[in-house]
């Protein structure tokens, strides 16, 4: 399968890495040519226009920064759809939109081709390295097709039915990892405030009840004082926004969304919309004078886990097959 890659970001380039080191036949784009490079020297083709790109590859993958870039990328006049035709598939690997999602899906119908949304989660240090989990909303048989690829791109496969189903899983899990970030820093500067070792603070969570993949994660840059996890406010605020948005469509009344939303964009007002989203801590650190920061913590976080081959993951009480059983 030929493979198209657009998006050379924080996380889009570590995915495009993952399918050169297993051999794909690999095309890239990106608005900063220069971030194509390492790609290039590697064996990767690049494509002058996202049209030619589809033109040639079976599989056009976009890993974008907003859903507003992904329609820019496929509806220009030489956008992924004026390429795509019968039998390719274009898999988003943004995170965006459920409406926005399936909006672009059914153009992508309309010429024979394939669409699936497939957003990834873990953090951008598994993205690094394949072990990054995937979500992947499309028709059975679709998912089918890019299985192989998925199971290269990440460790877990999750097909959670058809598309737009993943965009809005990924929004609920980046809402959460949300909530257990602020909790944290809540949790950290408190400690600290009551006179807490902020070593055995950490070991504390980390071996109790309060423990997470946030903790685990982003507690230790947020402690170093680097704060370098690879993802930043305005990031934040789109994800929590996409998620308030699912919320009010389907006529939920929300109360922690709306309040992280506004603690977000209060520190995006701060400290840049592009600072590192755990430095929302200092939001609390200057609120009290304290200094949320220990000895012995990394300043960025790096997957030590080997690289393992991917599988798909089936929903407790499905069997193999996933949504079909």
């Amino acid at each position: 399968m030929k493979v198209g890659f657009i998006g050379l970001g924080n996380v889009g380039g570590k995915l495009a890495g993952s399918l050169l080191r297993n051999g794909f036949d690999l095309t890239v784009r990106d608005l900063n040519a220069e971030a194509a490079r390492p790609f290039i020297d590697r064996g990767a083709r690049w494509a002058d226009s996202p049209k030619e790109m589809a033109e040639a590859c079976d599989l056009v993958i976009t890993c974008l920064p907003s859903p507003a870039a992904s329609a820019a990328v496929m509806e220009a006049e030489d956008g992924i759809l004026a390429g795509l035709s019968e039998g390719k598939i274009w898999a988003e690997m943004s995170t965006t939109d459920e409406a926005e999602v399936k909006r672009l899906g059914a153009m992508v119908r309309e010429v024979g081709a394939d669409p699936v949304d497939c957003p990834v989660s873990g953090g951008c240090h598994r993205a690094a390295t394949g072990n990054i989990s995937i979500l992947a909303g499309a028709d059975r048989d679709v998912f089918n097709r890019l299985l192989p690829v998925l199971k290269s791109l990440g460790r877990r496969v999750l097909h959670t039915g058809p598309l737009g189903s993943a965009s809005v899983l990924k929004v609920v899990t980046n809402y959460l990892a949300t909530a257990n970030l602020v909790t944290l820093c809540e949790a950290l500067v408190t400690a600290k405030a009551a006179g807490m070792d902020l070593n055995a603070a950490y070991e504390a969570i980390r071996i109790s009840s309060g423990n997470s993949f946030v903790h685990e994660t982003e507690s230790q840059v947020i402690l170093n004082g680097s704060r370098d996890i690879n993802f930043t406010m305005d990031l934040v605020l789109k994800d929590v926004s996409l998620f308030q948005e699912v919320a009010n469509r389907a006529g939920v009344p929300l109360e922690v969304s709306p309040l992280l939303i506004d603690i977000f964009e209060d520190g995006a007002a701060r400290f840049g919309e592009r600072e590192w989203s755990p430095n929302i801590i200092k939001r609390l650190e200057e609120a009290t004078g304290l200094d949320i920061t220990a000895p012995g913590f990394p300043a960025e976080m790096l997957d030590d886990e080997p690289e393992e081959p991917g599988y798909e993951v089936i929903p407790k009480g499905l069997g193999q097959g996933g949504g079909e059983a």
